[in-house]
Parts: C-alpha cells; structure tokens; sequence
C-alpha cells in the first residue's frame, strides 16, 4: 500500500470536511455572531463532543485497533498458509474469532453508550454547571444551554459507533468512507442553520438539532462499506459481550487511553470554565479560534495518524522493527515539511483569515480582533499538536497506552500553571497559549520516550532536511510579514469578492515561496514517497 497516497487521500477528503466546517463556522458567525446564546451551544456541544473524543475517537479506537490489527494479521497468516485440510479449517476459525471480536466489542460499546446517553440527558444541568458556571448569571441562556444539551446527548451514540466502524475500515485500509463522514454532520449542521432556525426560538435550537441528524446520517454511511467486507457488527447480549475474553483485554487497554484522553479533556473543561467568566463571546472567540486551528491539525495530523496507525499495529505485531522506525521516521517528516508553513501562515495570516472566514453578519470588527488574537496564540503550538498525531500511535500500536498517560498527567499540570500567568495577561487568547505550550511539551516528551525505547532513530538526512524546511519557513515568513500588515482586511467587508481573491491569492503565492525554496535546497516530492509492507 503507498502510504502518501493514502495520506493523501484522507487528507483531500479532511480538507473537504474542514472546508464544510469552515462553512457551517461562517454561518453560526454570521447568523448567530458570538454571543451569549452561541456561548451556550458551545457549551452543550462540548460535552457530548466531549466524551466523544475520550470514549471514540479515543481511549477506544487506541485501544481497540491494534488488538483488531493483530486478530486480522492471525487471520490473514492463516488463511495465506492455507491449502486445504486442517490448514483451511484453522482459517476459518480464525476470521470466525475476528468476527466474534467485533461483535462483542460492538455490542459493549453499544450499550455502555446507551446507558452514558440516558445519563447525560437525566444530569444536563449539573453537567452545564460543572463545565460553564458562568452561564448562570443568564438564567435563560443557561436554560438554553442544558435544552441542547439534553437533545445533543444521544449524538456520543451514534459518532462512537461511527468510530467503531471506521476503526474496522481503516484497518482493512478502506479510508476514504471514514474520512468523508465528518462532511455530512456539516451539511446537516449548514442545512438546519439555513431552514430550521426560523423554526426555533431562540433560533440557536437549530443547530443543536443539525447535530442530532448529522450524527445519524454518519453512522448510515458506514454501514454499507462495512457490509461490503464482511465485518458488518452484530449487536448482541451486553452480558455476552463483556464476559468474553477479547472484550476484556480492549477494556483493559482502554484504562489508561481513558485516562490520558481524559486529562487532555478535563483541561478543556477547566479552559472552557474559565473562559465563561471572562465575558461574553470569550467562549466563542475560542472555538472559532479552535475551529481555525483544527484545520490544518485535522489535515495533516489526523490523515497521518490514521493511516500510521494499522501500518505500525501490524509491525510491531510481526516484531518488524526496521518497518516500524522507518513509518515513524517518515511520519515525523512529513509531519515537519508540512506544519511549519502552516504554523508560520497561521501566525501571520490570522487577521486576513479570521475577517474572510467570519466577518460578515453579527460578528463584528472587535470580534476578528479577538479570534485573531486566539488564533496567534493556537499557532505556537500547531507543529506540536500535529507531531503528537504522529508520535502517540507508535506507543498506541506496541499496546503501550500507560506512558501517553503519564506525559499527559504532566502537561496538564504545566497548561493550568501557565494559565495563571497568560489568562490575566492575554485573557481568553491566555487559555490558547497555555494549550500551545503544552503541546509543544507533550510531543517533544513523547519524541524522547521513543528515544529512550530505540523505537525511533533518525534516518540519514535529517540536517540538510531541516536546513531547507527552516529556510523555506523564513523566506514565507519575511514576505508575508512584509506584506499582510499593509491591507485593511476589515475595511475590505465592503468588498468581499477583493477580500477573498487577496487572501487566496497571498496564501497561494505563500505557498509556492515556501516551495520554490524547497526545490532550490534539492527536495522533492519523490523523497516522501513510501510502501507498507502490507
């Protein structure tokens, strides 16, 4: 399998649902603007979203895909070395136990998030409490807010079932479903924003409704492309489910993803607390920020960790160590040559992209101000956050989720440290600095735990590398900050169609600057070229 192409193809189709994303953001800005009531669905939204990211996409899909990887690898050896007799029996029963491992994994998910769902409706005010305390001092925003979230709930039902699938899928190296669903919870977020919220009051109904189906339509798409290779799970008894042996060892390993992911989420919720009493629209100036900052993290470090993921399973699970260095190694390049200028044009395009993705409507003059500034303050850490994509599944796919877990202890304690200086310094933009730091921290103290384990050694090339990346960096840096400064990208609402063709054009020509550098140092696209020995 050539595993550029593969990037490549989970990429276009992330830059598709971040594309949609940055449209549905648009419309919540300019229909919605960053108000009190925006506050609230964020708020509502967090939480479901919330235990999404600690029970999906996850302490399960860390957990769950290498244990599948290495049930699929038996399966596979077996049914390659079968030629009849007991050789195809022990075949068969190989791919049965797969089979039966999915099932029952299913069948655990399922109903533990049926009970969570139950739960979190029963508990939405406390819950809405415990994250945004400062949404009380509202008593109607703050009902608003426990409403959606109480619809919302049930969608950690149905996006942790979608993880499930597109775990199996990615395993099977079918990518393309799995990354093209975060576009439909888009459309139907765009979709409700556009028809339903003349339908509501307060009218921000619509979107927690937009969730609800978008989460729906996920799940549809991939039953389909599960069917389509056999592995469609069986929902069956949840008494079946966790006593069998397969159950167990993923919930086993889920203990300590649990927790690290959990660590990175109760620093969200401590974040989104604090930012509730720094005023109103601070909680939305985050998340467009978080929002404009996903785009590149999502692009680029979700498409690497995706596809590293079953390719480093499968080689640690064959004790290929030379394959599983040198995934590292190509990840971690990649990784480099593409979030540098990312970092360096979200630093310095912050204003130009935050007036052209939201300034129309009711978001404001003093809004673009204010994203902005949170949108410098992600940047410092987006080579960190990309990196942190790539180096966590090389301790995922050797089924070590225990020293994830103690890195993440530790950063959570430097971002709540650092927040005691920056938020009374930088106020909300104070929360996206501290979390910019940390994440520098939590990879570079990753990097060196596979270091010290000799599961990374940095291959030839590496200084002339840097060399010619740090100096594309530059040369993009010097012209944009010659440049961007010089145009009222404000003023330029009055013309939109001016504003968009400036921005495109600077981020194109950026672009080629940093890539004509490049080919001048000797760099070529060849050089990323790679196959897994899958």
């Amino acid at each position: 399998m050539n595993l550029l192409r593969a990037a490549a193809t989970v990429s276009g189709l992330t830059l598709l649902s971040r594309i949609t994303g940055l449209v549905r953001e648009n419309l919540t800005a300019a229909i919605f603007g960053a108000s009190a009531f925006t506050d609230a669905f964020f708020v509502a939204f967090r939480l479901p979203n919330l235990l999404r990211r600690m029970f999906a996409e996850g302490a399960f899909s860390q957990a769950f895909v290498p244990i599948l990887g290495e049930a699929k690898a038996r399966a596979d050896s077996a049914a390659s070395a079968a030629a009849g007799g007991d050789a195809g029996v022990q075949a068969e029963q190989a791919r049965l136990e797969m089979r039966r491992f999915v099932d029952r994994v299913a069948s655990a998910l399922f109903w533990t998030l049926v009970l969570v769902s139950a739960a979190g409706v029963a508990a939405a005010p406390l819950l809405v409490t415990a994250m945004a305390s400062g949404l009380r001092a509202q008593p109607e925003v703050f009902a608003t807010a426990v409403t959606m979230t109480r619809w919302m709930f049930p969608y950690i039902l149905f996006v942790s079932m979608v993880a499930l699938a597109a775990g199996i899928l990615n395993t099977w190296k079918r990518f393309a479903i799995p990354a093209f669903t975060p576009v439909l919870l888009n459309l139907c977020f765009i979709g409700a924003a556009l028809g339903l919220s003349s339908r509501f009051d307060p009218p921000i109904y619509a979107l927690a409704a937009g969730v609800v189906i978008g989460g729906i339509a996920q799940l549809a798409i991939q039953l389909p492309a599960l069917a389509r290779i056999g592995v469609l799970p069986r929902i069956g008894s949840p008494f079946a489910a966790f006593a069998d042996p397969g159950t167990r060892r993923v919930l086993r390993q889920m203990g300590p993803a649990l927790l690290a992911v959990s660590v990175a989420q109760i620093s969200l919720i401590i974040n989104t607390h604090i930012a509730s009493r720094l005023g109103a629209g601070s909680v939305s100036w985050v998340s467009y920020g978080d929002r404009l900052m996903e785009f590149p993290t999502a692009l680029l470090g979700v498409a690497l960790g995706t596809v590293l993921l079953p390719s480093l399973s499968r080689a640690g699970s064959l004790g290929d160590d030379a394959e599983y260095r040198a995934l590292l190694d190509w990840g971690l390049r990649l990784c480099v040559v593409l979030a540098l200028p990312c970092t360096v044009g979200l630093a310095l395009m912050a204003e130009p992209l935050t007036a052209l993705l939201f300034h129309y409507g009711r978001f404001d003059a003093n809004d673009v101000a204010m994203t902005r500034m949170a949108v410098a303050a992600y940047s410092v850490g987006l080579l960190g956050l990309i990196a942190v994509k790539v180096l966590a599944p090389g301790f995922y796919a050797k089924q070590d989720l225990r020293t994830p877990v103690k890195i993440a202890l530790f950063v959570l304690v430097v971002t709540q440290l650092l927040n005691l200086v920056t938020v009374p310094w930088l106020r909300h933009a104070g929360l996206a600095l501290s979390i910019s730091v940390g994440a520098l921290a939590n990879a570079a103290l990753l990097l060196a735990g596979l270091w010290r384990r000799g599961a990374w050694r940095p291959l030839p090339g590496w200084p002339r590398f840097l060399l010619a990346t740090v100096a594309a960096s530059a040369a993009m840096a010097v012209a944009l900050g010659f440049f961007v400064p010089g145009v009222d990208w404000i003023g330029l609402q009055a013309r939109p169609l001016a504003r968009i063709a400036l921005v495109l054009g600077t981020v194109a020509v950026a672009g080629l600057l940093y890539l004509a550098v490049l080919a001048a140092f000797g760099m070529r696209p060849a050089q990323f070229l790679r196959r897994s020995r899958d």
